[in-house]
C-alpha cells in the first residue's frame, strides 16, 4: 500500500510502498476514504510533540471503511489505553499514563490502509461524507471538550479560527451562545467566514472584544495569548488551552487571574466525548469546510495549514489523484 512517512522532526514525510498491516485481536482493518490534517500533525513534524518509534505513518482522523464488512468508522487521537490505572476506572481515559494515540504511537491515516482497535472505533453518522466527517474526529471531538468546560459561559471567545473553531461556532450558536472570533492581524478571510459561519464578532488576536467575555478557548498553540484571554474574560471566568502543545506563556501580573477566573488545558479526548460529539453534529448540523488533497500532497497540506491558506480543515483523500 501507499503511505505517507515521518522519518524524524524536520523532515517532510516520504512516501513509500509498504505492506498492508495485519490486525490482530480486535483490531479492524480499514480502507482509509480519508484523514483529517491536524496541527498536532505539525507539532509532531516539528519534534514539539515526541514520537517515540520512527518510522509513523502519521494522521488521527480516519474515516475508513471496514475491510470484508463495508461500514464506515471514525479513528480519533486516542488509540488504546490499559482500562486498569486509576484514570480509566474513572471515566478519565484521556489521561492514562499508559495511553497509545493514533499517527504517534500507532501508524495513523495517511495510508491506504490503516489498523485500529475495535473499542476506540466510531460509527459515523450517515449523511456525512467521508471527507465532511473527518475534521469531527479531533478537531469537532478535542474542541467539543473544550467548550464542554466553557461550562454555560453565554459569550464565549474563540482564539484562532480554524478546523477546530469552524466546528465549535457552530455548535455554540446553536446552543444559542455567541461567539467572538480572534484570528491572525489581517486575516479578513478567516474573519468573514468566522461571522458566516454565525460568530457575533471577528478581529484580530491583538483586538479587545467589544463586550467582556464569560470564558475563552484558545486553538492557536500561541502562548502569548493567554494573558490575552484572560484580560477578555470577566471575573469568575473560564480561559481553557485547546492545543496539546502550546508555546511557552509568558508572565503575567496577578490581577488577571484575580477574581476567580479559572484557567486551564484540555488533554486528549474519551470515547464519550466521540459518542456525545458525534450524535450531536448531524442535529446542529455541523458542517465543515474542508480542502481536499491526494495521499502523495500530504506535505502540501500540511504547508498550507501551516501558512494558513485554507479556511475551514484539510483532509487528506487516499483514493484521489
Amino acid at each position: 500500500m501507499r503511505a505517507m512517512v515521518f522519518r524524524a522532526p524536520g523532515q517532510p514525510l516520504e512516501a513509500i510502498e509498504m505492506p498492508v498491516p495485519a490486525p490482530g485481536p480486535g483490531q479492524l482493518l480499514l480502507e482509509v476514504k480519508a484523514c483529517g490534517v491536524c496541527r498536532t500533525d505539525l507539532h509532531l513534524l516539528d519534534g514539539e510533540v515526541a514520537i517515540a518509534a520512527p518510522p509513523r505513518v502519521l494522521g488521527h482522523q480516519i474515516v475508513g471503511e471496514v475491510v470484508g464488512e463495508g461500514r464506515r468508522v471514525g479513528v480519533p487521537w486516542l488509540g488504546w489505553t490499559c482500562g486498569e490505572c486509576d484514570y480509566c476506572r474513572s471515566g478519565r481515559e484521556n489521561l492514562c499514563p499508559r495511553a497509545l494515540f493514533t499517527g504517534c504511537d500507532i501508524d495513523g491515516g495517511f495510508a491506504e490502509h490503516a489498523v485500529a482497535d475495535a473499542r476506540y472505533c466510531f460509527p459515523i453518522p450517515p449523511g456525512y461524507p467521508d471527507e465532511q466527517a473527518a475534521p469531527l474526529l479531533c478537531a469537532g471531538l478535542i474542541g467539543h471538550r473544550a467548550l464542554r468546560m466553557c461550562g454555560d459561559a453565554a459569550r464565549i471567545g474563540f482564539y484562532g479560527f480554524g478546523a477546530a473553531a469552524h466546528i465549535l461556532v457552530q455548535v455554540a450558536v446553536a446552543e444559542g451562545r455567541e461567539v467572538f472570533a480572534f484570528t491572525r492581524a489581517g486575516d479578513a478571510e478567516g474573519q468573514a467566514f468566522a461571522r458566516q459561519l454565525g460568530a457575533a464578532w471577528a478581529g484580530a488576536s491583538g483586538e479587545s472584544p467589544p463586550e467582556v467575555l464569560d470564558a475563552a478557548v484558545i486553538f492557536a498553540p500561541v502562548g502569548d495569548l493567554v494573558p490575552a484571554a484572560l484580560a477578555a474574560v470577566a471575573p469568575g471566568g473560564t480561559v481553557v488551552c485547546g492545543g496539546i502543545h502550546m508555546s511557552d506563556i509568558p508572565t503575567f501580573p496577578y490581577e488577571l487571574l484575580w477574581g476567580e477566573r479559572t484557567l486551564r488545558s484540555v488533554a486528549n479526548l474519551t470515547r464519550r466525548d466521540g459518542e456525545e460529539l458525534l450524535e450531536l453534529a448531524p442535529r446542529v448540523p455541523v458542517e465543515t469546510e474542508v480542502t481536499t488533497y491526494p495521499l502523495g500532497a500530504a506535505n502540501e497540506a500540511l504547508a498550507d495549514l501551516r501558512a494558513g491558506r485554507f479556511v475551514g480543515a484539510a483532509v487528506v483523500v487516499p483514493g484521489a489523484g
